[in-house]
């Protein structure tokens, strides 16, 4: 049987339109696919528009993931200050790092790289919680002094995602539970989980500390994963 290929989602994908999903009815449109070379690895970059929020979102795929089952994935949520500057707030660089190396090196995988800044509150709210943890709160009673949840991101949009692409079950690269529940009520299959553990920082201890007490997250002693 021929495999399709991304650029063909391309083409299937230009008038694509559909109820969507989950409680904001998502619909997820496949823009264009290209190749991308990396240092973690050969990689194609996927661009995807949706209806709900006018951001562009990626998905990043090695190997032929279409129609296939137990697909390795991770999703990623945006983090400037950490995915680009390299602070040591949080884990966000090691996490992506190590997901794009991990998947590199696997037969096939994608990374979902969603526009998801701070748990989904946005970059300048991240940056007040990040003002009020410099004065004593923890991640999740800042969140809340600002009016927000734990973690206001929605999976509605990575689930679309998947579908496009057409992947029948994922092996899910994640220490979160609720991301684990959150695809599972969308419709994704997920097959199993993979731990992303990752080491802590004197700057970052604390952060991942309340990940595990007050979030919940399935953590190593000394590690930590999203």
């Amino acid at each position: 049987m021929e495999t399709t290929t991304l650029q063909q989602l391309v083409e299937h994908d230009k008038n694509h339109e559909c109820e969507g999903v989950g409680k904001d009815r998502i619909c997820v449109k496949i823009a264009a696919a290209a190749h991308l070379p990396s240092r973690f690895g050969d990689f194609q970059v996927v661009g995807f528009t949706n209806n709900k929020d006018g951001k562009d979102h990626a998905a990043f795929v090695h190997g032929d993931v279409v129609d296939r089952e137990d697909v390795p994935i991770r999703m990623h949520s945006e983090c400037l200050t950490g995915d680009a500057i390299g602070s040591l707030r949080c884990d966000c660089r090691d996490q992506l790092e190590a997901a794009l190396t991990a998947l590199g090196k696997m037969e096939c995988g994608i990374l979902l790289y969603l526009r998801q800044e701070g748990r989904g509150i946005g970059l300048t709210n991240k940056i007040r919680a990040y003002q009020l943890q410099d004065q004593g709160l923890d991640t999740v009673e800042a969140n809340h002094a600002l009016g927000f949840r734990d973690d206001e991101r929605d999976y509605g949009i990575a689930a679309h995602m998947l579908h496009s692409l057409r992947v029948k079950s994922v092996a899910l690269m994640t220490n979160n539970p609720n991301k684990l529940k959150g695809l599972e009520a969308l419709g994704v299959k997920v097959s199993r989980r993979i731990p992303h553990i990752m080491i802590p920082n004197e700057f970052n201890a604390a952060y991942l500390k309340t990940k595990q007490t007050k979030s919940g997250h399935m953590l190593a002693e000394q590690g930590e994963g999203e």
